[in-house]
């Protein structure tokens, strides 16, 4: 039985990949190792929390004592580590914050693989089976004009703390490869969406504010273009390239699927006012233009062709239709948002894995 530690588990694109692989792997043994904060819940994992190929685990990946001790009790075979401090408008107000979970967390889960896999590695005839894959983001490659696309050679050029401290830490990964021959991947994706999304984030934010009529925040004139990629997509690209990426590869995803923010705000307005039964065009009243953010990117695009000529993977779902199944999973689930948006998740999920 292969076990695996999930760091981040209980955040957005987190609990995709674990319901993912708990699911989809009977005969693997998934470790969750969430901090719990703010955007982690661990309602986001409800219906597989009882599986018995899955495990919890509260804590923080800058304690590197901690880490450590994590490593010799459970003896991992891989590591998928998707734990990040992921908010810029956040990391502007709180760099440090960022360095130290981005930077010094991801160090320290590298020295706890590296001490791991040398100590079984040097006194075991075969060599364990073990793969670090650090998921980052596109945001590290900085910003595009009207054309071209990020590739896996693209320069690094990371405008934000946020961005800056993604690709510190995606230097470090393959550091680790190129000196210490850790068995490592890395991937780089484009904007997700989907159910489970934190709502501080445009899509998320932006359906709540709709369906309580409250003013949708635009940065600037709307003019900033994302490729927008389905989370569960990105769950599908995640498990592919862990299985099937050679040793020292980087590969990124991305949806070929460019959207300035004022045309997806438009979009999102028309599906909500058909899901609420509202006159057309009654919910695009609320947009509000605000000030823009400091250093704010003007187009990231992916250029996915690698990941998908070489290990088969493609996106599923059209634009329209993914943000369509979006609204439809968040209308729902009105319970879970509410509960999100007020704090109250964390009144019982956390204090009930704290007490275990």
């Amino acid at each position: 039985m292969k076990k695996i530690l999930i760091t981040g588990g209980a955040g957005f694109i987190g609990s995709h990949v674990v319901r993912l692989f708990v699911n989809k792997y009977p005969d693997y043994q998934i470790v969750n190792l969430d901090k719990l904060t703010y955007a982690g819940n661990l309602a986001n994992l409800k219906d597989i929390e009882n599986k018995p190929n899955y495990t919890f685990i509260k804590g923080d990946i800058v304690d590197g004592g901690f880490i450590n001790e994590l490593f010799a009790q459970h003896k991992f075979n891989g590591v998928i580590h998707l734990a990040a401090e992921s908010h810029v408008d956040r990391s502007i107000s709180n760099p440090l914050e960022f360095v130290m979970t981005n930077v010094i967390g991801t160090v320290n889960l590298l020295n706890a693989s590296k001490a791991y896999w040398f100590q079984h590695h040097n006194n075991e005839k075969t060599p364990i089976d073990f793969r670090f894959y650090h998921v980052s983001t596109d945001e590290v490659y900085g910003t595009l004009g009207e054309t071209g696309m990020f590739t896996e050679t693209t320069a690094y050029d990371p405008h934000s703390p946020y961005s800056a401290s993604k690709a510190s830490s995606d230097h470090f990964v393959r550091a680790y490869h190129d000196t210490f021959g850790l068995n490592t991947v890395i991937s780089n994706c484009s904007n997700n969406y989907g159910s489970y999304h934190f709502p501080e984030k445009l899509i998320p934010l932006s359906i709540y504010n709709i369906k309580n009529s409250k003013p949708i925040p635009v940065y600037g004139k709307g003019e900033n273009i994302r490729d927008w990629l389905f989370v569960e997509d990105h769950a599908r690209a995640i498990d592919v390239i862990f299985h099937n990426a050679k040793t020292g590869t980087t590969y990124n995803i991305g949806g070929h699927n460019e959207w300035t923010n004022i045309d997806l705000i438009r979009l999102l307005c028309k599906i909500m006012d058909k899901k609420l039964n509202r006159e057309e065009g009654e919910s695009a009243k609320l947009i509000t233009f605000v000030k823009d953010r400091a250093g704010h990117d003007l187009r990231y695009a992916i250029d996915s062709s690698k990941l998908q000529n070489e290990l088969g993977w493609t996106p599923s779902l059209q634009f329209e239709e993914g943000l369509e199944k979006t609204v439809e999973w968040f209308l729902s689930n009105d319970e879970w948002l509410d509960n999100v948006t007020s704090g109250d998740y964390k009144k019982y999920y956390q204090e009930q894995y704290v007490k275990r």
